[in-house]
């Protein structure tokens, strides 16, 4: 099994990007991270104001998957999201829902124990581990590992844990795969800028799916849904978005008519915003595959 270490990062998925490392379909490896911060505040003595900044999203990678080619997708099987034993929540001006309440920086160091992050004496919350970074060289210029769009990014989707397989389509040969900015737990929607930020290791098995079964955007399979995930520049275009490569993806995949997809969408579909703070906001549509596999369609990969 091949160990990414995170001596090989970046802050930009681009196709610019020399590989770290190569592996064959169907092969398993480990992604070494630190949080989003690059580890800088985790020091008992690092403050906002004393710690020269270096650029946030650290992603490692990117991995050279042989065989992969435009127009195929990456099959990516989450098998375990390791964390770190502490990890950093931080509120400040920059952004978030309430951010004129923060004029200075605030950060909080948070202990991870025994599966839960030990907020204070009063309060312990389950962890629910997460990748907020994960992507592919997109097709044209590199893209910031702050932003999400098709090739994936820094979607912030809570639904990329450990059990589920992520989707992601390949836009330059080799896919180029980098993965950082792993959450001990996250809110929906990210509100004030970050979840529970920490450094990790996460196990992932990749496989490359062929064109003809391919989509040009990021797709989760969890145990008991189908999700598309849109990065648009407002929230309403994101969710639009979301919804309309459901809506086309099970009349094309399942073979659902018009009035079949809407209908089943209106009552099964759920919407969910995954992030609102980066540059491109993120919404998932959640679609049943009871509901899918009733049509005679079961994965995304399937033959």
């Amino acid at each position: 099994m091949k160990t990414i270490t995170r001596n090989y990062i970046t802050n930009i998925l681009s196709k610019e990007n020399p590989p770290c490392g190569s592996i064959k379909p169907g092969e398993t490896v480990v992604f070494e991270t630190y949080d989003c911060f690059t580890n800088q505040f985790l020091p008992e003595e690092a403050t906002f104001e004393n710690v020269v900044r270096k650029p946030g999203n650290p992603a490692t990678g990117p991995l050279y998957v042989e065989g992969a080619m435009p127009g195929d997708m990456l099959k990516i099987k989450i098998l375990d999201i390791e964390m770190g034993p502490v990890g950093i929540v931080m509120l400040g001006p920059g952004s978030g829902s309430e951010k004129e309440e923060f004029p200075c920086k605030v950060l909080k160091r948070v202990p991870v124990k025994d599966g839960f992050a030990l907020y204070n004496e009063k309060l312990r919350i389950p962890v629910k581990p997460m990748i907020g970074v994960i992507g592919v060289a997109p097709e044209g210029d590199g893209v910031s590992t702050i932003t999400p769009m098709d090739h994936g990014g820094n979607m912030d989707c809570t639904q990329i844990r450990k059990g589920v397989t992520l989707y992601l389509p390949v836009f330059v040969e080799g896919a180029l795969l980098s993965m950082g900015d792993f959450h001990g737990v996250m809110g929906d929607g990210e509100v004030e800028d970050c979840g529970l930020e920490i450094e990790g290791r996460a196990t992932v098995l990749v496989e490359v799916v062929r064109n003809r079964n391919c989509v040009p955007y990021p797709m989760i399979e969890t145990e008991d849904r189908l999700i598309t995930i849109a990065s648009r520049e407002s929230v309403e275009e994101a969710w639009r978005a979301a919804t309309r490569q459901m809506f086309d993806f099970i009349k094309e995949k399942a073979g659902m008519d018009s009035e079949d997809a809407g209908m089943l969408l209106t009552m099964a579909g759920d919407l969910a915003i995954c992030q609102t703070v980066n540059p491109m906001k993120t919404v998932r549509m959640e679609f049943p595959r009871y509901i899918t596999q009733s049509y005679g369609f079961d994965s995304i990969s399937a033959e």
